[in-house]
């Protein structure tokens, strides 16, 4: 099913209502195969994201990175420069493929995320330092660097900003935390406007998680075990995430970012990431179907967008009527002795575990990969 064709499929209907449709995957496969080319034909996928699980998936398989890996291997190169050369490649091809949509769009979609070294996550200075060096490194201008919403991570957010280099802020959980991010995007416009650059070549998103919401407060609901608590199971992810729509309409209605906006800024628009369905009890589209609004992102993994292609229910704007209720559930789950704030923080803190440690895994893949080569080169 082409983009032109007039037949109306759900991934049409969702990208109708204003939601840009971004895959949240990418490998040298996915690239050299032509996979990626058809689906931004035929599936309406207009970006992707990348993260270090994904990477270490793909590079982990091997497939594609084999003459790399042997030239990298003859050079001699560090462990750490590999990576980031066959990482930088991917993106930079994948970056060509949807330059045309970067170009349609005036640098809105089209984008291809890659993130900072997880590694840094605490380190403020070593993650600016690190932005700008994928920039250059990837040298596309429909790159864009993922910075997480840590504590050390929002003034390197400001700084990479203000130095005009577009940023996907990931990793956020709170409403609280994605507040200062808003702020964060903010001040990082101001200062690249008094530093002379053209405000609107400077895009962002924020990267809201969903699914682990749900899988966190399930998990202690079901240890509250009440009937009451197993009503509210499935309900803290969409309105968690709603809330955030509500905050972001209400940020950039604000004073200051109107002043930004009539500069030339553009907003920092919501992104839907881990939406791919955890618990097999829920519709495999939940974080598709219920998360419909004008102005965000939607980056899904190859099934989800799958599913929502084959039986996604797309009936408009599922998000800006249900604040109230998103208020009571999150109220309710409160209520029964469930923490919020504990929640957000562990998941914040496990995300960053688990991207080190893919890291540090796709980093021990291709040590071994490189060491393999070494040995047959002798």
């Amino acid at each position: 099913m082409s983009n032109a064709d007039s037949t109306v499929t759900p991934l049409k209907s969702l990208a109708g209502e204003g939601v840009s449709i971004w895959l949240d995957d990418l490998s040298r496969k996915r690239i050299e195969s032509g996979n990626l080319a058809e689906l931004i034909e035929n599936s309406h996928v207009v970006g992707v994201t990348t993260n270090p699980s994904i990477f270490q998936a793909a590079i982990g398989s091997g497939e594609g990175y084999e003459e790399q890996l042997a030239d990298l291997a003859t050079r001699g190169v560090t462990v750490d420069e590999a990576v980031r050369m066959m990482t930088t490649a991917d993106v930079r091809a994948a970056a060509d493929i949807l330059r045309p949509v970067y170009d349609a769009t005036q640098g809105r979609d089209g984008r291809v995320s890659i993130e900072v070294d997880p590694r840094l996550a605490h380190d403020t200075e070593a993650t600016v330092a690190e932005a700008k060096q994928l920039s250059w490194l990837v040298d596309r201008p429909n790159v864009m660097i993922k910075i997480p919403a840590t504590k050390a991570g929002l003034p390197a957010i400001t700084e990479v900003i203000g130095l005009g280099i577009s940023v996907n802020v990931t990793l956020i959980f709170s409403l609280e935390r994605y507040r200062a991010v808003m702020d964060a995007y903010l001040a990082g416009l101001e200062k690249a406007q008094g530093a002379g650059i053209d405000l609107a070549g400077i895009h962002s998103v924020a990267s809201f998680f969903v699914s682990r919401v749900d899988a966190e407060i399930d998990k202690r609901l079901d240890q509250v075990g009440t009937d009451e608590a197993e009503s509210l199971k499935g309900r803290a992810a969409l309105a968690n995430a709603r809330l955030a729509y509500e905050a972001y309409e209400e940020v950039f209605a604000s004073g200051r970012a109107t002043k930004l906006e009539t500069a030339g800024a553009n907003k920092q628009r919501p992104l839907w990431a881990s939406t791919g369905v955890k618990d097999p009890a829920y519709k495999d589209t939940l974080y598709v179907d219920e998360l419909v609004a004008p102005g965000t992102v939607n980056t899904m993994p190859e099934g989800t967008l799958k599913a929502t292609a084959d039986h996604g229910e797309i009936t408009g704007d599922t998000v800006t009527g249900g604040y109230e209720q998103a208020r009571a559930d999150l109220e309710a789950v409160d209520a029964l002795g469930i923490s919020y704030d504990e929640v957000v923080q562990q998941l914040e803190d496990e995300g960053v575990a688990k991207f080190d440690v893919a890291w540090n895994d796709l980093l021990g893949t291709v040590a071994n990969r490189l060491a393999g080569k070494e040995a047959q080169a002798k």
